[in-house]
Order: structure tokens, then C-alpha cells, then sequence
């Protein structure tokens, strides 16, 4: 994202009107036009921006759900196993172990994406998981 956006953005976040936006932009840098800077004095503005208050947030989810119900369902039971107590660490890493001791059990150098699996790799890990939440439940309940 450009310098000139970000800077656009922060007035808004920061709900600066016109006239104090154009203050801001003079106090420093001297000049009132984000035109007439460069690119050194837009940083120093969205320093002082920061200094304000403004904090840059990134734009919604960095990866989108698989289009793959299979794999949408190991990840919702996953959660839910989480949620329940079943698995103490729910991060993505977590996920990602646990589907390579189904997927390529012992061997240290390969990788397992539980979104690049196939139906048949991914099968067992969802009952495995099916399981564990019935027994979270269970336990809840009991």
C-alpha cells in the first residue's frame, strides 16, 4: 500500500477534519499538500500519525476457506476440539503436526498442508477427530 493511502487512512481512523489534517501535515513536514512531499516527509507523517493513535490494520482473512467440504469439516472439528478442551494448542501449526502423524508418520523432512489433502488422507484424521470431540462432549456432559 502506498505511503499516500496509508496516510488517507489514518485520517479517517483518526477522525482528523480538514483544516486539522492540513495543520498536522504542516507542522511536519512545512508543507499542507501530501502532493508536494516526498517520500521521506510522508513516512515522518505517518510517524506522527502513529504517535497519534493510528494503527494499521491488515484487511481481512490471509487465507480463504478451502472450496474442499472435506477439508472445511477437519478444520471446523478441530476448532470445535479446541473449544471443548480435547486440544490444548489450537494454532495452525498444531493442525499441521497432527495431520502429518496420519499423513507421514516418521519421516522429518516433508511438510503437511491439511489443505492440500486429498479425501483419503484426510478421512482418518476427521474421524480421528470426530472421536475426540465426542469424548470432549462426553466428559463435559458426564
Amino acid at each position: 500500500m502506498n505511503s499516500k493511502a496509508v496516510i488517507n487512512i489514518a485520517k479517517g481512523q483518526l477522525g482528523l477534519d480538514e483544516d486539522t489534517y492540513r495543520a498536522l501535515l504542516a507542522r511536519v513536514t512545512g508543507k499542507d499538500s501530501l502532493r508536494a512531499m516526498t517520500d521521506a516527509e510522508h513516512r515522518a507523517v505517518i510517524a506522527e500519525m502513529k504517535r497519534l493513535g493510528f494503527r494499521l490494520r491488515s484487511g481481512g482473512k490471509s487465507i480463504p476457506p478451502s472450496v474442499k467440504p472435506y477439508i472445511r469439516l477437519l478444520h471446523a472439528l478441530w476448532k470445535s476440539c479446541h473449544r471443548l478442551g480435547a486440544i490444548e494448542d489450537g494454532s495452525r501449526p498444531a493442525l499441521r503436526a497432527f495431520c502429518k502423524r496420519f499423513v507421514a508418520y516418521g519421516v522429518d523432512d516433508v511438510a503437511v498442508d491439511p489443505d492440500l489433502l486429498s479425501y483419503d488422507q484426510a478421512h482418518p484424521i476427521i474421524e480421528a477427530l470426530k472421536k475426540m470431540e465426542a469424548r470432549a462432549k462426553a466428559a463435559q456432559e458426564g
